[in-house]
């Protein structure tokens, strides 16, 4: 289809299952602070003033229940997190964490994938437009919620709660994205605030972050449908880690295998294979070589080479896609271990990931979204 519309949805940091995310990331983060081998798979759920913490460890270095503790705490005060229902100094959190299974261990000691399973990598150069090669629309609805975060952080916006969601339907002609049909923005906020108040402040965010030409009518933004959002976060419903995995992706425009990234270290292929895929994807498409690409990789667990390696350019290449496949499997190695160190995910970087998409974001000094990077461009020009 060339003529048609699309939406995706992207939901701020202080939505119950981001909370969760970043709270698993902020963990995961701590154990690789400590050493660089420590192996990760936490998952947290929260609800009114309470956090429980399971999952598996495994680490050389000390990580006392105190430390697990204080990340908590300090993660949900960075979001923002103060209310009588959800409240950083005083939630009560369950820390359930325990040893990594052995026989996980026994295929991951060996450099083998920690887990069967199926991982996609998408890129896509939207005509007319720079979203970081990333689909439009999703692309927009993160800008919506980080700007309507960082004024809230910054102290601009008085009465904003960190609770949040944002949807954009896309009207596309021709292939190319020609308008915003329907914009959709629901914030929490303090109950002073009035809804004339909240409105407001939303269409100045998006005044700010969408083209001009591209905004809808008034009729067709939506502001906090049900009129009012005073409750929320985790005190509103409850959060759980690895809810959210297409607005994590590709906000729907590409498949995706089902594993969720947050709170896993990088021997979790779900989590480091994606990466590697998108880290491709987007090198293919940035090096002109096709306008849209999609990838996929298998793995089963204790194994080091990928079961399958596919692609698909939805017609969009520009030279053979199989010879595409060949070059990249000979540019780079698609092991775990080798994945690791090519992107440096042996580092605490996942913190910032946890929120407003995994992709689409600029690679960091510290190696955070190094899998953003477009060094591969040259190499693969030269071999058409």
């Amino acid at each position: 289809m060339q003529d048609y519309l699309f939406t995706s949805e992207s939901v701020s940091e202080g939505h119950p299952d981001k909370v969760c995310d970043r709270i698993s990331d902020a963990i995961t983060d701590l154990y690789l602070s400590k050493d660089s081998n420590a192996r990760t798979a936490v998952e947290t759920l929260a609800t009114t003033n309470r956090v429980i913490i399971s999952g598996e460890t495994g680490s050389n270095a000390v990580i006392l229940p105190e430390d697990i503790t204080d990340t908590v705490r300090k993660t949900i005060r960075e979001i923002g997190y103060a209310q009588k229902g959800f409240n950083w100094q005083n939630v009560r959190i369950d820390n359930l964490l325990h040893s990594q299974s052995s026989d996980i261990a026994l295929g991951v000691n060996n450099d083998g994938a920690g887990d069967q399973g199926i991982m996609f990598g998408y890129a896509k150069k939207e005509k007319g437009f720079d979203s970081n090669y990333m689909p439009l629309a999703i692309f927009w609805a993160h800008k919506i919620l980080q700007n309507l975060s960082l004024s809230r952080h910054n102290g601009e916006i008085p009465g904003i709660e960190p609770d949040a969601k944002a949807q954009v339907t896309l009207r596309y002609a021709n292939g190319k994205a020609v308008g915003i049909t329907k914009l959709v923005v629901s914030t929490q906020h303090a109950e002073a605030l009035s809804q004339e108040q909240v409105h407001e402040i939303v269409k100045q965010n998006l005044q700010k972050t969408i083209p001009a030409d591209f905004l809808p009518s008034e009729k067709d933004i939506l502001i906090n449908p049900t009129g009012r959002f005073v409750i929320g976060g985790p005190d509103g419903d409850t959060g759980l880690t690895g809810r959210k995995i297409i607005v994590d992706t590709y906000g729907g425009y590409a498949p995706h295998g089902g594993g969720a990234f947050s709170g896993k270290d990088a021997t979790k292929v779900d989590r480091s294979a994606a990466y590697m895929l998108r880290y491709l994807a987007k090198n293919v498409v940035a090096a002109g070589l096709a306008d849209e690409c999609l990838l996929q990789l298998s793995y089963a667990i204790g194994i080091k080479e990928p079961l399958s390696f596919f692609i698909d350019c939805k017609g969009t290449a520009k030279v053979e896609e199989q010879k595409i496949l060949y070059i990249l499997k000979d540019m780079v190695d698609l092991s775990p271990k080798g994945i690791i160190r090519r992107l440096g995910l042996d580092r605490p970087i996942y913190t910032p990931t946890s929120s407003y998409g995994h992709f689409g974001r600029q690679p960091e000094a510290n190696g955070c979204f190094s899998w953003e990077k477009t060094d591969l461009c040259e190499a693969l020009k030269k071999c058409f």
